[in-house]
């Protein structure tokens, strides 16, 4: 029975399941200390002075004078230091490290900061800093907006999101005997650990190595933030010469690390009475908070899907984020997608009722097909599945009967059409060159990538992908624990190309290695000849054209679609919307392991739906003023409407057995569906979280 389409055994499954698997804090190793961050109080000011008021006997003690080399996190700007020096930017910044082997002679520390407080700016559309601007231009916008026939314009708003993963940041760094630190840690990407490093500590300190401990859950979350804890806990652990533990509980992880950038997204669009998009003139604004961080590329994907799933010959997308004095925000699954997408799916609803038109025609009469062109010029394949997606929602749900049906009732039904395109945007897969490698041995074969699971299933469906390549059973795959000094660096662990940019190089060597088995089996061939391996590089379709200046040509490789439909009831005395039923339609080229994929759509759409009504981050001088589980609400399982997930294909040629990337996907489009089925209400909600307050404002 072939791999591939079945919902195998997941590879760390028993682990979990029995309590085996270790996460970071589980680990103990011989004098060990305890890391704590002091952070700043203010949002803004410098630094005037730093009093210890306590016996400091035992205590190891960092400042940005113990740097060794470099005090700036290395990612696309190196502005955020890893302690401050003088100027603070935003509240909670790391300013002092401590350590000792008594948690709480280490907790009851006090360290007296004195400020010279300036005033902060918290006010996105205020800030004249702007981190990066991207200006997407395609045809005569002007032009065609002076011919239109109606202008639809509209300003949608979206706020802060916590990642709100089930295991808080951890990393321990430990002496090596070689000279080196080894950093275990709960991370998403270990190589962008290590190129913060290598940047902190410069070329003193070259043995340096990160191991991901098992990892519950990252949602971008732990994609740049680990690089500054791991950077703290290597200050301590030099210093102090003993391995040092810095765990975070769940209030210094919610105030501390990065979250969803807010946005304010205003359209005008332009439309003719037959219901054709003639134009559309789009501004994005994204709050980046106190450091540039990956801002500029959360802009990039959420100005590229800013226009939606539709055909338009004259659209022009400008994009900026800039700075506030809140921590910085970062990356968060859907990068920058789920704010646009959401602006342009509650904008399409309006321009239906502008237009007397149905929304799902207006969808129809728009929506790409192959042979079209995006925003960016890029042409749509055959891999293009707006309409199969649309229309099988549509039929599936009987959304046109139910529109009526309930109408005039507490009860309404909203839908969103939406997609998402996989791997890194443009030339960026051709630039990361990730590799991947397959060793031979004694048992079966092994892989070692960077590449890691976090719980989405990372591990499984790679030994999928090798066994059927290869030709083994999938239980003589093995998957090899990511550290950097012994994998092939895969890239990131983002972007939703881990299946089908990842997987693809995996099958491309498993190909290679059974040409080389020449009929063996991997253990006959150990037995006779020892270790084998087979390293290869990723390599982009040689058709994608992209030029990072203008913003024009192919995006992504391949893009996956969805149509969701919700159907929700409000309660007319607390204002309190609750989904009944969500039907979540999305192709995805081909599930690997279908339960998995069902897994990450559910997830998604759960996350997608807190988005939407509960998640609402409540900043106060800066900092998040409700920074725990009991004020700040996610979605449970009582707070799931009815689920149904259909998974259609239309097969990616570039991905492993015909996959695309899934990841971000389901977080696009349950948002957007929630605020159309109560515009069906009649409610004009144009912000979310739609929380029972502001639905009432807009009754």
């Amino acid at each position: 029975m072939p791999s591939v389409g079945n919902s195998v055994a997941r590879k760390d499954g028993i682990g979990k399941a029995t309590g085996a698997a270790r996460y970071a804090d589980d680990l103990v190793f011989p004098g060990m200390l305890h890391g704590r961050t002091v952070r700043s109080t203010i949002a803004r000011g410098r630094v005037r002075s730093i009093r210890l008021d306590f016996d400091t006997t035992g205590f190891t003690i960092v400042d940005y004078r113990d740097v060794p080399a470099t005090n700036a996190a290395d990612l696309i700007e190196k502005d955020q230091p890893f302690l401050v020096e003088e100027e603070v930017r935003h509240m909670a910044e790391p300013i002092v490290l401590l350590a000792h082997e008594d948690r709480e002679k280490l907790l009851a520390a006090n360290v007296v900061i004195e400020y010279d407080e300036e005033e902060p700016l918290f006010d996105a559309e205020k800030s004249d800093t702007v981190f990066k601007e991207i200006d997407i231009l395609k045809g005569d916008v002007a032009s065609a907006l002076a011919g239109a026939d109606v202008i639809v314009e509209g300003t949608y708003r979206t706020g802060h999101q916590e990642h709100v993963y089930i295991e808080p940041n951890a990393v321990i760094a430990v002496p090596e005997e070689n000279g080196g630190v080894a950093i275990y840690g709960s991370v998403q990407c270990p190589f962008y650990v290590i190129k913060a490093l290598r940047c902190l500590l410069g070329s003193a300190h070259p043995n340096v190595r990160v191991i991901q401990t098992e990892t519950g859950g990252g949602f971008g979350g732990k994609e740049e933030y680990p690089s500054m804890i791991a950077g703290h806990a290597v200050m301590l652990t030099l210093k102090s010469g003993r391995p040092v533990k810095l765990i975070y509980d769940r209030v210094e992880d919610m105030i501390a690390t990065t979250k969803r950038h807010p946005s304010i997204v205003r359209h005008r669009t332009g439309v003719m009475r037959d219901g054709r998009i003639v134009a559309m003139d789009i501004d994005v604004l994204m709050d980046g908070g106190a450091y540039v961080t990956l801002s500029p590329v959360v802009l990039s994907r959420g100005c590229i899907h800013a226009a939606g799933p539709y055909r338009c010959d004259n659209v022009r997308i400008f994009g900026r984020t800039v700075l506030t004095n809140t921590p910085p925000n970062g990356a968060f699954r859907g990068f920058g997608a789920p704010q646009t997408e959401f602006a342009v799916e509650v904008h399409m609803e309006r321009i239906a009722e502008a237009l007397g038109m149905d929304p799902v025609e207006l969808r129809r009469r728009n929506a790409l097909q192959p042979g079209d062109t995006t925003a960016t010029g890029q042409i749509m394949r055959e891999d293009c599945s707006a309409l199969m997606v649309l229309d099988e929602a549509v039929r599936r749900t009987d959304f046109t009967r139910k529109r009526e049906e309930f109408r005039g009732t507490n009860r309404a039904i909203g839908l969103s059409l939406f997609y998402h395109g996989a791997g890194f945007t443009g030339s960026g897969e051709l630039h990361l060159k990730s590799k991947a490698r397959l060793d031979v041995t004694r048992t079966g074969v092994r892989i070692a990538v960077g590449s890691t699971e976090i719980g989405q299933g990372t591990r499984t469906m790679h030994a999928q992908i090798v066994s059927d390549a290869l030709g083994v059973p999938y239980e003589l795959v093995e998957v090899m624990q990511p550290d950097t000094s012994l994998v092939a660096d895969s890239g990131p662990t983002v972007a939703s190309r881990t299946c089908m940019v990842v997987g693809k190089i995996l099958e491309e060597c498993a190909l290679e290695m059974k040409e080389k088995l020449a009929g063996t089996s991997p253990a006959e061939y150990y037995a006779h000849y020892g270790e084998m391996s087979v390293e290869r590089m990723y390599t982009p379709p040689d058709w994608i054209k992209w030029d990072d200046s203008t913003y024009r040509g192919d995006a992504y490789a391949t893009f996956g679609w969805g149509c969701d439909v919700v159907e929700l009831e409000l309660d007319r005395d607390t204002f309190e919307a609750r989904p009944i039923k969500l039907t979540a339609v999305q192709e995805f080229g081909r599930p690997i392991h279908p339960a998995l994929a069902r897994g990450q759509i559910e997830g998604g759409t759960a996350q997608g739906l807190g988005y939407a009504l509960l998640e609402r981050v409540v900043m106060r001088d800066g900092a998040m003023a409700n920074a725990q589980l009991t004020n700040y609400t996610i979605a449970t399982t009582l707070d799931m409407p009815e689920l149904d997930v259909v998974m259609m294909e239309n097969p990616y040629p570039g991905g492993p057995f015909g996959a695309k990337g899934l990841g971000e996907l389901p977080m696009d489009g349950p948002a957007p569906a929630v605020v159309n089925a109560l515009r069906h209400l009649g409610l004009d909600v144009r912000e979310i979280p739609a929380t029972p307050e502001l639905i009432a404002a807009c009754a």
